[in-house]
Parts: structure tokens; C-alpha cells; sequence
């Protein structure tokens, strides 16, 4: 009979009740209409605070706050006005322009929703009054948002790698190329609409008589030299063969920074002013990234400490640095922030407590005995896979959806080779996704409600964007490459660059 938890849960999901009550009252009851002991009713509230009681889901809620502190710390506009400076002048230039402030706001808050609200509000009227359709303008946030979860920092990562017990950091690095992947197929679609629905052009946009404080100009002088020098380093790395083992890495660093002072003292007298200006006011905000997968890769704190660190960084900047808030707007972050982490936080324990059912159930043999009858092939299986995904994210939350099926269909594909870091990439991405996929996408209503513009009609405005992001899905899906090259070389797959690539990883297997 505990098989009826999952139709169970539809019905009540569908008849509007909210996700975290539909997740504890479908197995709860099920249980007592068997006459359950009260040990097993015990069980399952139990598992369900030790599902919020966990170290690694502390990053959760600090990587929400920093997100929150540089959002109201108007690290947004910023954003807009440097990604405005790069690709305004470009044909359909104001939709390049929100997907590479999507690309960019991903590496601070990490949350579709988030980037919606923030940059909707800000491109969506800038978009009309300078020629576009708002179905469209509110179209392309929502589709480029879905870039939010993937790049790091992940929430819905987060979650998968709780609940699967893999690497943060190795999901993190995985999402980076993935996310990018997502945001170029959405330029190179905005490139191909431009002239077939005369799209406006546009001009490179940079404001005029820009200013910043003496302070801030001083911590953009700095960081962009130590961004530079830390690039050459980087670089250097590649050329280790022929740098004599006894030369310390810092010694390496230390003489790049008089390279990169020339390399930023030339390309000073290269552009204008006020271009020069914009691009120092974006560095600090686009640190925060850097400080998260800089300090994971080099080993000075985990994804639980970065989370923090990174919450001090945005203090730090949006207080001392850009001054942009002061005590009120802290008590408000903090107010926000304490509501949404609460909100996932019981989402995730009452997952956590729903798992013990679907275990007890033997709901993951009899679902992996019915997919593996279905073709013995993994290509097709994942096709397949892909499929039942991309419905389940028409329908429910990516956070959910991870919670519920990654520990059913997650061990069936690492049985069958696939390697678990690149499929939890298969299945956050295609979930994710489904935060944009009518007729239950979440950021659609969000860019409904921001731009005043009726779900429909911008659910099929977006269509064509959905077709490039389930393109996407299929590159990542069948090679695994693109989303495995960046842990593997960092060495977060469990093996290193002097492991061949194919023997670390398990590309999806093609059978005889």
C-alpha cells in the first residue's frame, strides 16, 4: 500500500497544497492507514529534523544572505551598466546584454528566482522603451535566469550533493561550463531573431560622467592587478615542465604583478574614461565568485566555510567599500534571508523524512526494474530519462524534484556507468530548466509579476530559448566532457591530471 504515497502526493500537490505539507502528509498517512507502530510515525519526524540538521546545508542560508547583501547593495545595477559597456553596441544588443548579467549575478546569489526579480526590474522597462516587445524582454529574463542555479554557487547543488553524499565542490566546478554553454546558445538565438524580428540596434552604452569614491578606486586598482597577476599564475601552471621545481608559486605571483600593472597601464590609454570607470565599479562585486571557487580550489576553506567567507566579503563591499547600505537595510536582508532559508530548510527535512518512505516502499527496484526493461541501451535510457525530467520540472520545484527521484535514479545510472558527478549535472540542469517550462515554471510567474505581462504569452515567447536550453541538456547528457573537464583537472573527481581523462571519469557507455 506504501506504494500510493507518490500518487498520493500529486493529488495533493495538485490540489494546491503546499509542496513541504504534500511531502509529510502523503507518506504520514498512508503509514497510519496501515496501522503503523508509533515507532515508524517517530522515525519519520525524526528523520525529518536530522534532514535540516546538517554542516554542509549550512551554506545554504550564508550563500542566500550574500546573494541578498550584494543584490540590496546595488551590485545590480553595476552588472547591467558593465554588461551594457561590453555588449550594448551588438544587433538585439539589450538581450545580450541580460543574458551576460545572468551570467554574472549567477556567481552571487545562484538562485533563477533571485535574478529574475533583481534584473526583470531593472532590463525588462529598459528593454521596452528601447524597442522590444515586453513579452519578449520579460521572455529572455526568465529564460537566461535558469543560468543562476547551474553556475556556482548552486543551492539546488547543495541539495543534491547532501542527499546523494557527493563532492560540493566537485558539482560546483562541473555547473561552470554548463552554464556558460547555456548562456552563449541563448546569444547565438537572440543573433539568429535579430533580423528576422528587427530586433533594435543598439549602440555601446556607457554612462556618462561616472564617478566612484577614492576608496573604491583604490580597491579596483588592487584587485585588478592581483586578478591579473593571478591569471599569469594560472597559466603559468600550464608550462610547469619548463619552471624549476625549487621556484615557489608566490614567486611566480609576486613578479606577474609588475606584469600585470603594465598590462592594466596599457590598456588605460586604450579606452574611454568613462568606459574605464564602469569596469572598476563592476570588480568588487565580481570578486565574490572568484573568493568562493578560488579559496575551494586552493584548498583555504570548504563550500561551507566559502559560503561565509563569502557573506563577509558582501558585508564588507556593500558597507566600507561601496557604502550603498547602513543598519536598516541590514535588519531587512537578514529578515528576508531568514524566511527563504527557513522555507528550504523545511522543504529539505520533509524530503529527507519523505525518502524514508520511498525506501521502505521498494519504490526504487520496482522503478529501476521497469526503466532497465525498457532498453538495455544507457543512450537511450538517458534520452528517456531526459524526457521524464524535463516533465517532472513542468511540475515541481528543481529542489523537490532533486530530493525525491535523485536517490531513486541515481544509483540506476552509476550502475550502468555513469559517473554520479555528471549525472547530479544531467539532473540539475534539466530540473532547472524547468523553473522557465510552462505551465508551472516558477520564474515565469516572477517575470509575469515583474513585467505586468500574462504567463501564456510569455510562456510562448519563450519557446524558442527553451528549444537552445533542451539542446543544451542533450550536448551535457551525451558528452560528458563538458561538464567533467573542470573537476578533473582540479583534481575534484577523486583523481588528478596524471590519470588519463577516460580512465578518471566514465563516459556514458555505448553498448557492443
Amino acid at each position: 500500500m506504501l506504494l500510493w504515497f507518490l500518487p498520493l502526493f500529486l493529488v495533493l500537490i495538485m490540489v494546491g497544497l503546499p509542496v513541504v505539507f504534500a511531502l509529510l502528509v502523503s507518506p504520514f498517512a498512508l503509514i497510519m492507514l496501515e496501522g503503523d507502530t508509533r515507532n515508524v510515525v517517530a522515525g519519520l519526524y525524526r528523520n525529518f529534523y536530522n534532514g535540516m540538521d546538517s554542516f554542509p546545508l549550512m551554506a545554504l542560508p550564508f550563500f542566500m544572505l550574500a546573494g541578498e547583501v550584494m543584490n540590496r547593495g546595488g551590485i545590480t545595477v553595476r552588472l547591467v551598466e558593465f554588461s551594457q559597456a561590453f555588449m550594448g553596441h551588438m544587433r538585439g544588443g539589450l538581450a545580450h546584454v541580460n543574458i551576460l548579467s545572468s551570467i554574472l549575478f549567477a556567481g552571487l546569489s545562484g538562485s533563477a528566482v533571485a535574478d529574475t526579480s533583481a534584473l526583470g526590474s531593472t532590463l525588462i522597462p529598459a528593454m521596452e522603451k528601447n524597442g522590444y516587445s515586453r513579452k519578449f524582454a520579460a521572455a529572455i529574463t526568465a529564460a537566461s535566469s535558469v543560468i543562476g542555479p547551474i553556475i556556482p554557487p548552486s543551492g539546488i547543488m547543495i541539495i543534491y550533493a547532501y542527499i546523494m553524499g557527493e563532492s560540493v565542490a566537485a558539482l560546483f566546478l562541473a555547473g561552470i561550463v554548463p552554464g556558460i554553454l547555456v548562456g552563449v546558445g541563448l546569444m547565438i538565438m537572440v543573433r539568429l531573431m535579430a533580423d528576422r524580428y528587427d530586433l533594435p540596434k543598439a549602440e555601446r552604452i556607457v554612462q556618462k560622467d561616472q564617478t566612484m569614491t577614492p576608496l573604491e578606486a583604490w580597491v579596483s586598482f588592487f584587485l585588478i592587478r592581483v586578478n591579473i597577476a593571478g591569471l599569469l599564475y594560472a597559466i603559468s601552471g600550464l608550462v610547469t615542465q619548463f619552471i624549476p621545481q625549487q621556484v615557489n608559486g608566490w614567486l611566480i605571483f609576486l613578479i606577474g604583478l609588475p606584469i600585470a600593472h603594465a598590462i592594466a597601464t596599457a590598456t588605460k590609454a586604450r579606452v574611454s574614461h568613462d568606459f574605464r570607470i564602469v569596469c572598476k565599479k563592476a570588480i568588487a562585486p565580481l570578486q565574490t565568485p572568484i573568493i568562493i571557487l578560488g579559496g575551494i580550489l586552493v584548498g583555504v576553506f570548504t563550500p561551507t566555510e566559502a559560503s561565509a567567507v563569502a557573506v563577509a566579503y558582501a558585508l564588507i563591499v556593500s558597507f566600507f567599500v561601496l557604502r550603498s547600505m547602513n543598519g536598516k537595510d541590514l535588519i531587512e536582508v537578514l529578515a528576508k534571508s531568514a524566511l527563504s532559508t527557513s522555507a528550504v530548510l523545511l522543504l529539505v527535512g520533509a524530503a529527507v523524512a519523505f525518502k524514508t518512505v520511498v525506501s521502505l516502499s521498494y519504490a526504487p527496484q520496482i522503478l529501476s526494474d521497469y526503466i532497465l526493461s525498457l532498453s538495455e541501451n544507457p543512450l537511450i535510457l538517458l534520452f528517456l530519462i531526459n524526457i521524464l525530467l524535463f516533465i517532472v520540472g513542468m511540475f515541481l520545484d528543481a529542489g523537490p524534484a532533486i530530493i525525491i527521484l535523485g536517490p531513486i535514479l541515481g544509483p540506476i545510472f552509476v550502475d550502468l556507468g555513469v559517473h554520479p558527478v555528471h549525472f547530479a549535472i544531467i539532473m540539475s540542469v534539466n530540473l532547472t530548466v524547468g523553473l522557465a517550462t510552462p505551465p508551472m515554471g516558477l520564474v515565469l510567474f516572477v517575470a509575469s509579476t515583474v513585467s505586468g505581462e500574462k504567463v501564456e504569452t510569455i510562456a510562448k515567447a519563450i519557446l524558442p530559448f527553451l528549444a537552445v536550453e533542451v539542446l543544451v541538456i542533450f550536448l551535457i547528457t551525451y558528452i560528458p566532457a563538458i561538464s567533467m573537464t573542470v573537476p578533473y583537472l582540479s583534481g575534484f573527481l577523486g583523481c588528478g591530471p596524471e590519470v588519463g581523462f577516460s580512465a578518471c571519469i566514465s563516459p556514458v557507455p555505448v553498448p557492443n
